[in-house]
């Protein structure tokens, strides 16, 4: 007969607690309507519970569902895009690297990131077509011009711009030297996928 190790025990937890309130390993089977036994090995996790067993024990309980399964919350998955790794793509004087990992790679992210670089006289964006979301950016070195709709906005080292994107917009370099920004598109518009 082969054993299986429990997984998810939450034993430790709920027999503290029980103790804590001061009631008996009787009191709390009475209330859920099982045995003594069941209780006992529920808190000595020697068996699994069925879920409605032990969210009935911990409601008599008095014990927050968060506080419970906190032990047990999935991790997100982690994606990380090296340096040496980033796609990177370059078009009339400005050049996009990928920061963070397209939609449908690690579930479908919230948000696309870019490092943009734009020569002096280039630009990025359209004067007459929006899209869907929201844009963010942070200025990291030059001069910038967000021109949003009918208005313009001068941009400087050190200052953040976001907006909704479903108005016509152009960034540009309006300076002399290279424009470097961080760029986050949501949600994600999918450049480097495909």
């Amino acid at each position: 007969m082969i054993k299986s190790k429990m997984k998810y025990k939450f034993g430790e937890k709920l027999r503290a607690v029980r103790e804590r309130k001061k009631l008996t390993l009787r009191d709390v089977a009475a209330q859920a309507g099982v045995s003594e036994s069941l209780v006992s090995q529920i808190e000595r996790n020697k068996v699994s519970p069925s879920i409605d067993t032990l969210l009935l024990i911990a409601d008599i309980l008095d014990i927050d569902y968060e506080y419970l399964f906190s032990d047990y919350r999935q991790k997100r998955k982690v994606a990380i895009v090296r340096r040496e790794d980033r796609d990177s793509i370059s078009r009339n004087k400005m050049t996009i690297q990928q920061l963070s990992i397209a939609a449908g790679e690690t579930g479908d992210p919230a948000i696309e990131a870019f490092l943009l670089e734009i020569e002096a006289g280039g630009e990025k964006g359209d004067r007459e077509y929006g899209h869907s979301g929201w844009e963010f950016g942070v200025i990291l070195k030059g001069q910038a011009r967000l021109i949003y709709g009918n208005e313009s906005y001068d941009l400087q080292q050190g200052d953040s711009v976001s907006f909704p994107s479903d108005i016509p917009h152009l960034f540009a370099n309006s300076g002399t030297g290279i424009l470097k920004a961080i760029w986050v598109v949501a949600p994600p518009r999918g450049m480097f996928s495909g």
